[in-house]
């Protein structure tokens, strides 16, 4: 069985990684009899939420593995097509893990989606705006107001591109599964055709065969 892991901490040059600062979402495809294992590095009290789904493959099903820095396991799913995770994190890299060994012949497409708070860089945001609230007193809105404004807006923007791409995830879902039911209607279909075929063709055979004159035979 082969092993598959790709580091997210530190990428070769050129390549895509997931920034602690950003949601991150990515989709691949998990052979037959593989493990594709990924690395998130995290800082101490912040919050590791991570969502994955299986959007195509026979069953629809996956066993995934979440292991802290030291080596424990925190989660571990056996044969779910989806599920939803999120954890209090320490210094260090985590692994998480998509293990398809157990199927020999059907790949799976997964999905999967990252979401990092509390990573430390909006708390320096915010320092940053408080050097400049000296002195608003007058003003009808503090620096602070429009800041907590702002920091809300973001939220609410973050968890609709979320929510949107957890949308398209089941759409391709259901999309793969409404095309592989298309295709077996359609040769189930063409196999009765060929059988009602194949009837027909004897039935008029043998209705033929009964009306054909035997006297030609004798002479």
């Amino acid at each position: 069985l082969l092993l598959g892991c790709f580091a997210l901490l530190l990428p070769p040059p050129g390549a895509a990684e997931f920034s602690p600062s950003l949601d991150s979402d990515f989709t691949f495809t998990l052979p037959a009899g593989r493990k594709e294992c990924f690395y998130q590095p995290m800082r101490k009290e912040a919050s590791l939420e991570l969502e994955y789904q299986v959007l195509d493959g026979a069953g629809l099903d996956v066993d995934f593995h979440l292991l802290s820095p030291k080596g424990e396991t925190l989660v571990f799913d056996e044969r779910k097509s989806d599920g939803v995770h999120t954890v209090e994190t320490e210094d260090g890299d985590y692994m998480f893990c998509f293990d398809n060994t157990f199927s020999t012949i059907s790949e799976k497409v997964i999905f999967f989606e990252l979401i990092l708070d509390n990573m430390g860089e909006d708390g320096q945001d915010q320092e940053d705006w408080k050097k400049y609230v000296t002195g608003t007193d007058l003003l009808d809105m503090k620096l602070e107001d429009i800041l907590e404004s702002i920091n809300s807006v973001k939220a609410r923007l973050s968890k609709s591109v979320q929510i949107q791409t957890l949308l398209r995830a089941f759409e391709a879902r259901d999309r793969n599964i409404q095309e592989s039911n298309f295709d077996r209607v359609n040769f189930w279909s063409m196999v009765n055709l060929g059988v009602m075929v194949v009837v027909s063709a004897l039935q008029v055979y043998m209705l033929k065969s009964l009306f054909e004159d035997k006297r030609k035979s004798r002479t």
